[in-house]
């Protein structure tokens, strides 16, 4: 499968969100998250693009791209979702220490680079709107992230939402400026 191949399908799984859904009060929350659901399902029909096509279509991300593509995390991401991408820029990925992505991208790493941007990924739809100053969020990877919320902005750790609710088909991206590193 050529790498153009296997990005795009990355991006469409990280990028499986939809649209919104306008519930009334007598609805209860699962009837909510339900019917949330199923709007999501009915915006894929209406061609909107998944997380890997966005990533894809958005130059700041190409590092993220590559590195999805080095994981072989995309049929992973190409799935139903939904998922929440905390996005990090070409920039984030060029301010981490030097030689440390080349190290990650290297084929005897593939664990912990797998590790690494598994700890981006939520399982579920988290909007901007969701969050809440000292929130802790669990991750793919299993460890998790922690919102704060002041007048400086969003962070989530130490990484600062640039850009949030970013929709796709099978999920949200929130673009980010710092590379999450997990413990």
């Amino acid at each position: 499968m050529s790498t153009s191949k296997i990005a795009l399908s990355v991006i469409a799984v990280i990028a499986l969100v939809g649209g919104v859904v306008w519930a009334t009060s007598a609805m209860s929350d699962d009837e909510m998250t339900s019917n949330d659901n199923e709007s999501r399902e009915t915006e894929i029909i209406e061609g909107q693009p998944n997380i890997v096509e966005l990533a894809q279509d958005t130059p700041q991300l190409s590092t993220l791209v590559d590195a999805v593509v080095a994981a072989e995390l995309a049929e992973t991401l190409s799935g139903e979702g939904p998922y929440t991408v905390f996005a990090p820029t070409n920039d984030a990925f060029s301010a981490l220490p030097e030689g440390t992505l080349g190290d990650l991208l290297m084929l005897e790493n593939q664990g912990q680079l797998q590790s690494v941007l598994t700890y981006h990924v939520v399982a579920g739809d988290v909007m901007s709107g969701d969050l809440s100053d000292g929130q802790t969020i669990e991750t793919l990877q299993g460890q998790t992230l922690t919102v704060s919320i002041h007048e400086g902005g969003v962070f989530i750790n130490d990484a600062q939402v640039i850009t949030a609710d970013v929709d796709a088909s099978n999920g949200v991206v929130h673009i980010i400026d710092s590379v999450l590193l997990p413990n």
